[in-house]
């Protein structure tokens, strides 16, 4: 899809249609159990997924894949599973989390995604609001137990039978299923079963009685329209919010990454970020098995393990963050790894400094959210035509976009900005224990909460999120726009720009950075790297150096700019405070 495809309404106002999602190519069935049972069919003994951790290497075909997601699923249904009963997934990337993610699917259930950075207040917190009647988790992950974290809070599933937990605390959860690590792992190898809990082979043995048959009869009761999948959103300025997706705005994102990718061939596709994020679990799936490629699986991120992955399982598309290419860099592997097989990388800027890295991909500007169930608007990579210089490109097929003015919701004319909203295949269902009224406008729209603007070509220009926002010297300021030319800077791990209050200025620019462990990142050359990339009003004033253990970090990784803000108040108070 190219950025002429876009159609306006009205030519004066900013409402934009992409193409029928009909004459989207590449598109293919569209519910996740449907997706899985195709690629099977197509890429059959093929490598799907790999999980390599040592001298240990694990590998799945597409049969195989298929066939333990089906173990999965007759095991849900041996315990009662019905369809639209949601069933948690707490666990690390490795090989059960996409067995069980289509298992899931295939018996009618509804995954839900929780995170592994969850605190056990967090963990209470999603149990709940998920409403989940089984849990599927991962005993240990780094310094965490979750059996010792989930007994604590609820004594009862250490006693309860499986499947017969009765609970005030969590009232639906029923039954729990815990695994253990991985060989080349330090941590144990089997899983504590006992009361409400039990193993992962105690589990999947539940389901031999029951016909492969069965299995595919429910897979083919499920419409593109049912509930598919719930992710929490990251919680950076209130609860996270359950997110419900349709089985098709999976599917339908699944399909369209390698035409947006430009992506030929099979890609070997890895990430270190968790499988909870909508956006690593749609693109790198994608990526991978709509290609007839692989899954290059890595638990938790490990800056020398994913330069070991990427150089002996030949990966070619590395899904991540600024902040993790700084810590690849500072890895004493980096300067002599083999990254020859790379050819996609997420703002790779600083991969593709490596000498042995030969690529000419850039990739495609894209919009969107957890909401759209990742982007809603891109450019294609191998379309140069319609690239425009601060642009995220149309709305991709069956989506419609509008900007409107943001208190009374009327749409403003081209070229002006306001908050854009958004509807179409991907977007979700609603929010958990919301009203449709609640989580969409009348038109069936969801509000981003994000400003930006058209042009007359229909192409969308991002301006930051509206509350983000900072306004210096009566101009506006995105701080996503500054932290992408800070993030680049070798030594950077994570930058978060923010507003502090100013008497001249109104609000001045403040970067507040993080550097990777030894990294001397001097104040002189973000100041410099900021001038030569961007408007004068948009360099920071200040450039304050935190560690990890300063920032406030959400269950889902993310940076929560309010409390940031306040430290970095905090700071400059303390700077300029007399001494005494």
């Amino acid at each position: 899809m190219h950025a002429t495809n876009a159609t306006f309404a009205d030519p004066a106002l900013s409402l934009v249609a992409g193409p029928p999602l009909a004459e989207e190519p590449g598109q293919g069935v569209q519910t996740i159990g449907g997706y899985l049972r195709e690629v099977a069919a197509k890429y059959g003994q093929r490598e799907a997924l790999v999980m390599r951790k040592g001298a240990f290497r694990l590998s799945w075909s597409y049969d195989e894949l298929l066939a333990r997601s089906l173990d999965v699923a007759r095991a849900l249904m041996a315990s009662g599973v019905g369809k639209g009963e949601r069933v948690a997934l707490l666990m690390t990337n490795r090989p059960e989390f996409l067995s069980s993610l289509f298992g899931i699917a295939l018996a009618g259930g509804v995954p839900v995604a929780l995170s592994t950075f969850s605190t056990r207040q967090e963990l209470e917190y999603l149990v709940q609001a998920s409403e989940a009647s089984i849990l599927l988790f991962e005993q240990h992950v780094l310094k965490k137990d979750f059996w010792q974290m989930l007994g604590d809070l609820e004594p009862e599933i250490g006693s309860a039978p499986p499947g017969r937990l009765v609970s005030p605390r969590f009232p639906y959860l029923r039954h729990l299923v815990s695994l253990g690590g991985i060989p080349g792992e330090a941590e144990p190898l089997e899983a504590k079963a006992g009361g409400a809990v039990e193993t992962w082979a105690s589990f999947i043995a539940r389901g031999e009685g029951i016909a492969k048959e069965a299995v595919l009869a429910r897979a083919d009761a499920v419409h593109p329209a049912d509930p598919g999948g719930i992710f929490f959103s990251s919680g950076t300025t209130s609860l996270p919010k359950g997110i419900v997706h349709s089985q098709r705005a999976f599917a339908i994102q699944w399909w369209r990454w390698p035409r947006l990718f430009a992506m030929h061939e099979p890609v070997r596709a890895w990430t270190g970020n968790g499988f909870f994020w909508s956006g690593n679990v749609s693109m790198v799936v994608g990526a991978a098995l709509s290609t007839g490629g692989a899954v290059i699986l890595q638990r938790v991120f490990d800056a020398d393990d994913a330069l070991f992955l990427a150089e002996h399982e030949n990966v070619t598309f590395l899904n991540g963050r600024p902040h993790q290419w700084a810590r690849l860099a500072a890895s004493p592997h980096w300067a002599g790894a083999d990254l020859s097989s790379l050819k996609y990388v997420t703002r790779g800027e600083l991969i593709w400094q490596h000498p042995t890295v030969n690529t000419d991909w850039d990739v495609p500007m894209s919009f969107g959210c957890t909401e759209t169930m990742t982007i809603c608007t891109s450019f294609v990579a191998d379309d140069d035509s319609e690239r425009v210089e601060g642009t995220f490109g149309s709305p991709l097929p069956g989506n419609i976009l509008k900007i409107v003015e943001p208190i009374s919701g009327r749409i403003v004319p081209v070229g002006q900005v306001g908050e854009m909203c958004i509807k179409g295949p991907t977007l979700m269902s609603g929010y958990l224990g919301k009203a449709p009224e609640e989580c969409l406008d009348a038109e069936g729209f969801f509000c981003t909460g994000d400003g930006g603007r058209v042009d007359e070509a229909g192409r969308f220009y991002w301006e930051g999120r509206l509350t983000d926002m900072i306004k210096t010297g009566g101009a506006n300021v995105s701080p996503v726009e500054v932290d992408d030319v800070i993030a680049r800077i070798p030594g950077v791990k994570r930058t978060q720009t923010v507003g502090v209050p100013d008497d001249l200025l109104g609000e001045m620019v403040v970067a507040c950075i993080v550097p990777v462990d030894g990294a001397d990142v001097p104040e002189a050359d973000v100041i410099a790297r900021c001038k030569a990339e961007l408007a004068s009003f948009k360099v920071p004033r200040h450039v304050l150096f935190f560690t990890d253990a300063d920032y406030a970090i959400t269950g889902s990784e993310k940076v929560k700019s309010s409390e940031v803000r306040e430290l970095a108040v905090r700071r400059l108070q303390d700077d300029t405070a007399p001494a005494v």
